[in-house]
């Protein structure tokens, strides 16, 4: 358990520094290098519309990972203390949390990266930070693949170019042809492409779940959901204005599930 509780607190701490590391990266080192080029247009120059497009894929993310954090699932406060909720006979869909200490419901897994649970209240948000971080991450792979490409005279052309590429950079860092801020910028490719591939592959995972009605809680108590029309259960999460909140971070605002615990 001790070691569950050190965990949701070292996971936030290692995905903020990320986040940190990103913006320096992007603000330092590729916008400056975009905007060498003496052949863009000022109004539209490869460096505005790359600060732009970061500015909105790390907004979201990081907006709707604040969201997540903020709107924790609902607990179940007919009962006092730990002891009492795991007596109590909650719905299928309820969960105790041992390292939140507490019943929420329409449980689906506890996120050591937010250090929170996800439930009916954040899932949308979880979702959407998934998809923006992923975004975000390959995103500032394909601009690290540049600026290596312009610094290194790299052409990622083949296939197997950047599979080689850390090989080959650790190497030549060491007989000094590489400087340390060009191997930095190595290694995080590889961790980019690592988080953009784990929070994509979650992302859709958890959007099939959702799909089907279930959570991931349900799925590993192989507990047996009521078939409902897909669109049904997406209008549960996404609530009415999902494209709204697919483009600025907000509340799940017109879902259903926020109607049922209205009333």
């Amino acid at each position: 358990m001790l070691a569950l509780r050190l965990l949701n607190v070292v996971a936030p701490a290692y995905f903020l520094c990320i986040a940190l590391v990103t913006l320096v990266l992007q603000l330092f080192l590729f916008l400056p290098r975009m905007r060498e080029d003496p052949t863009a247009a000022r109004l539209f120059s490869p460096a505005l519309l790359h600060g732009a497009l970061f500015l909105f894929l790390s907004a979201n993310a990081l907006g709707n990972y604040v969201l997540v954090i903020q709107n924790s699932p609902d607990d179940l406060d007919a009962c006092q203390g730990a002891e009492a909720r795991r007596a109590l006979c909650p719905p299928p869909s309820t969960h105790f949390c041992r390292v939140c200490a507490r019943v929420t419901l329409r449980h689906d897994h506890h996120c050591f990266f937010t250090g929170n649970c996800i439930g009916s209240r954040n899932m949308r948000n979880f979702i959407l930070f998934c998809l923006y971080t992923s975004l975000a991450c390959l995103y500032s792979m394909v601009a690290g693949v540049a600026y290596i490409s312009a610094v290194l005279s790299i052409s990622f052309a083949h296939p197997l170019a950047f599979l080689t590429l850390l090989p080959t950079s650790i190497s030549q860092f060491f007989s000094g042809a590489v400087l340390g801020s060009e191997m930095f910028v190595i290694l995080m490719l590889y961790l980019w492409f690592a988080i953009g591939l784990a929070c994509a592959g979650f992302c859709c995972h958890q959007l099939l779940l959702i799909l089907r009605g279930q959570t991931r809680h349900q799925v590993r108590k192989g507990v047996a959901v009521r078939a409902r029309p897909w669109r049904k259960n997406l209008q549960e999460v996404f609530g009415k204005r999902w494209l709204l909140g697919l483009l600025v971070p907000m509340f799940n605002v017109g879902s259903e599930s926020c109607k049922q615990r209205d009333k």
